[in-house]
């Protein structure tokens, strides 16, 4: 018996190797892809302060419409900001966000004042129940929602020109179709 307990480390260490030689097999995209296909998940947020709607699932039934994942302290955030903006102003398709972790209630509102607000709704998600109802693994994610309410496309990482015209841009039109 003794001689089993002078092996229990390397026994543990073993089965510890195991479990993380089989995460190289993953496929993080694949991880990513886990929403696409299923109903955007329940979600009901409270307004960023400064506005009177909140923003919950329902509100994505009706239209196409893309779902913003987002925070002030977000760096990468801050390299897609003006290409949402640019989208906005077009009036491409409605864009909500999702205001995740904010240390203080008034850093997103004051981060929408300075650097322009291209949301239609903006949700205040300080506990993260609606970034992991989604399987948000960092921001900015964005998520492509059909009429019906479905998510049809996740996009981990800014939403950049090219990503709009090579992905985003063309499902939409598809989606608009049906």
């Amino acid at each position: 018996m003794k001689r089993v307990v002078y092996f229990l480390p390397l026994i543990v260490l073993a089965i510890l190797g195991g479990f993380f030689l089989k995460g190289f097999d993953l496929n993080p995209r694949e991880l990513a892809k886990m929403l696409e296909g299923q109903p955007v998940p329940e979600f009901d947020l409270k307004p960023i302060k400064g506005r009177d709607d909140g923003f919950k699932n329902t509100d994505l039934l009706g239209e196409v419409s893309l779902v913003n994942i987002f925070g002030s302290w977000c760096v990468s955030c801050q390299v897609e900001h003006p290409f949402l903006m640019e989208i906005k102003k077009k009036g491409l398709v409605p864009i909500h966000g999702i205001d995740w972790r904010e240390r203080n209630p008034d850093d997103g509102p004051r981060w929408l004042a300075k650097h322009g607000d291209p949301y239609t709704r903006v949700g205040d998600d300080p506990e993260s129940k609606a970034a992991i109802a989604f399987g948000v693994s960092g921001a900015p994610e964005s998520f492509l929602v059909d009429k019906q309410g479905i998510v049809r496309y996740k996009h981990v990482g800014p939403v950049t020109p090219d990503v709009w015209q090579k992905v985003l841009w063309p499902l939409i039109q598809e989606l608009r179709k049906r």
